[in-house]
Order: C-alpha cells, then structure tokens, then sequence
C-alpha cells in the first residue's frame, strides 16, 4: 500500500515565496483558512465518543495523529491545508472540528485509489448547527462554518444541548 504523499499541512506551501515578516511593534496577521471539510461522523452519538474512538485508533496504529480515509481526494488541496480543518456532523448537527494536517493519496487492499485524511488529534467543540445527511464530504467555506465554543462555553456546561440551541436561536447565548 504505497501512497504518494501531497502535502503534510506543516509550515508554508510548497514553491509558494513566504510572506516577510512583520514590522516591529504590529502583530503578525495570519491569514483565516478559506476552505474546510465536512463529514457524517457515522456511528458516534457525542464528542466524548468520538475521543474515545479515535484515543483508541492512535494507540493501535501507533500514531500521534487520527487517520479518515475517503474516496475521493480533494482537488483544492492545498487550500485544504493552508490551516483548514474538517467539521464532523454528529446526530445531525455539526459539533466539532479537527485541524488538517496532511493528506495522502494511497490504494486499498483492492487497489482502488483512496485519500488518507490527516488529523490534528485536538478536538475544538464548535457552536451546534443543524445540517443534513449527505454522502461522502463537502468543501465548507469558512464563512459558512459555525464559530469554535469559548473556553466558557464547552458541552461540559450544564445545559442539554436542545436548551441551548433553542436560546442561541432566541438571541440569549
């Protein structure tokens, strides 16, 4: 199972010039990833489960990073890369994301041509919003993505998760 290896997320593109530095006393401005992912998290009920799971696939597998392997390889894979996450849809609602760090094209068992997605193993709870089934993965804009849960604002709080959803929508949170 030979793959070819496109790019590994790590610093700067690939024959891109990099950026010079900034000015003393402004702040360096990195630039928002433009472009994600988005994906049935199928089989998982919470975020908790899905930690588990993937705790349990890095020690298997002796990794320090979470593997998701598709179809289809993406072809903006460098945006992809530049700082792009993908969004894991949970019990019909996307629920948290996970930092994009590699992608690999690689043949199965069969030889059929697969993606190996690469992932940060952080887990960053996002603000719930419902969304659909769908098959396979989606590009997500980042203005179409939901914001990252503050620090104060973690599913560890006590509100059921229907309550909050219900108040975000009513403008009280």
């Amino acid at each position: 199972m030979a793959g070819s290896k496109v790019g590994t997320g790590r610093s700067g593109a690939r024959g891109k010039a990099a950026s010079a530095p900034a000015k003393a006393g402004t702040a360096a401005r990195v630039a928002a990833p433009e472009l994600h992912l988005i994906k049935l998290c199928v089989g998982v009920t919470d975020i908790a489960e899905l930690a588990d799971w993937q705790k349990q696939r890095r020690r298997k597998l002796k990794r320090r990073y979470n593997i998701h392997v598709t179809r289809s390889f993406p072809r903006r894979s460098e945006e992809l890369l530049a700082g792009g996450s993908l969004y894991w849809v949970i019990g019909g609602r996307i629920r948290v994301r996970q930092r994009l760090i590699g992608l690999v094209a690689r043949h199965d068992e069969d030889g059929i041509a697969r993606c190996e997605l690469r992932l940060d193993p952080k887990l960053v709870e996002v603000s719930p919003r419902p969304h659909r089934a769908f098959q396979g993965w989606r590009y997500l804009e980042t203005k179409d993505a939901p914001p990252d849960l503050s620090a104060g604002r973690r599913r560890g709080d006590k509100l059921p998760l229907a309550l909050e959803e219900e108040l975000r929508a009513l403008g009280l949170l």
